[in-house]
């Protein structure tokens, strides 16, 4: 095993043993993972089609879902099929510069798929407070610079957590109690100080993701506000319906989120390992699975074109 961060990193292998203590279940564990992943390509990866190929959906509300569901594909896809490898075939090898890779795209898209919801929470609050300058103030060039926006700020918030795990020294830990590699699980393989690693850490949450959900906050309060000062209490469960499938995303992504954090931070012994690993293994696939489900139930475009694409099907068989 490597003694050295300088020359040597090239040559150190970290073997994950998945979810510790359940690993006799581990199959059993696969069969929901893979079922949930199955239905996340398929259901975002339709929602993107039909975002893209329909032009009733080219509104802003469906332009920021289509960038949420590509988010949600590759949020899967960098995590459960090496997962499912570990499940089925015990295939927990990984090289170290392939774990860095998988910890930079796995924090890269956490942070870019909270400005995604960041941004939705905008696009609720103009439709409902500004509604006469909505397309006039979300338009395609605006929403493609905020989509570019979110993947340049979480670019340059993670990018420096490659560095942060490149400086440090390792020299014999090679187990990762995990299915994937995070920052700090990497960095607690190490014989140096990880205070560092934990100070940037703590700073990245309350500046990108913390930030994120105070400002949506602060949007549905002002939502909130108009809503309640509508007449008609039609009109105002009209209103907040529009915002039901957010809310419930919004919820789906930052609970189990924070849980996690709170958990690898302040949790200590009050949690067990195996509680807190099957969680972030959920929590990788359960928002991707439920949230074109959820957006599908919500909208009835959405509804009326996926009918049209299966009764179109079913006259060609």
């Amino acid at each position: 095993m490597a003694t050295s961060n300088h020359t040597n990193l090239r040559d150190i292998w970290y073997t994950m043993i998945g979810i510790p203590g359940l690993e006799e279940a581990h199959t059993w564990i696969s069969i929901p993972i893979c079922f949930m992943y199955i239905i996340a390509l398929v259901g975002n990866t339709l929602l993107l089609y039909l975002i893209f190929t329909e032009h009733s959906l080219h509104e802003p509300m469906y332009l920021f879902l289509s960038m949420l569901a590509l988010s949600d594909i590759l949020l899967s896809t960098v995590t459960t099929p090496k997962m499912l490898a570990i499940f089925w075939l015990q295939d927990g090898g990984i090289s170290f510069g392939s774990c860095v890779s998988q910890m930079f795209f796995l924090h890269f898209i956490f942070v870019a798929e909270s400005a995604i919801l960041l941004a939705m929470a905008f696009d609720r609050y103009v439709a409902i407070c500004n509604p006469l300058r909505y397309t006039t103030i979300l338009t395609p060039s605006v929403i493609g610079k905020m989509g570019i926006a979110s993947v340049i700020r979480s670019f340059f918030i993670c990018f420096p957590l490659v560095f942060l795990v490149y400086r440090l020294t390792y020299c014999g830990k090679n187990i990762i109690h995990h299915s994937y590699c995070e920052h700090m699980g990497i960095a607690r393989l190490s014989c140096d100080s990880i205070k560092v690693n934990i100070y940037y850490g703590v700073i990245v949450a309350l500046f990108s993701t913390c930030l994120d959900v105070v400002l949506i906050i602060i949007s549905y309060a002002l939502i909130l506000c108009t809503v309640f000062r509508i007449p008609s209490q039609q009109a105002r469960l009209k209103a907040l319906n529009t915002c039901g499938s957010h809310v419930c995303v919004i919820l789906l992504f930052y609970t189990p989120a924070f849980f996690s954090f709170f958990a690898h931070r302040f949790g200590g012994h009050n949690i067990a390992l195996h509680i807190h690993i099957l969680l972030a293994n959920l929590y990788v696939v359960v928002p991707p699975t439920l949230n074109p489900i959820i957006y599908g139930v919500k909208s009835k475009k959405i509804q009326e074109k996926v009918i049209q694409i299966f009764s179109l099907s079913k006259t060609f068989c």
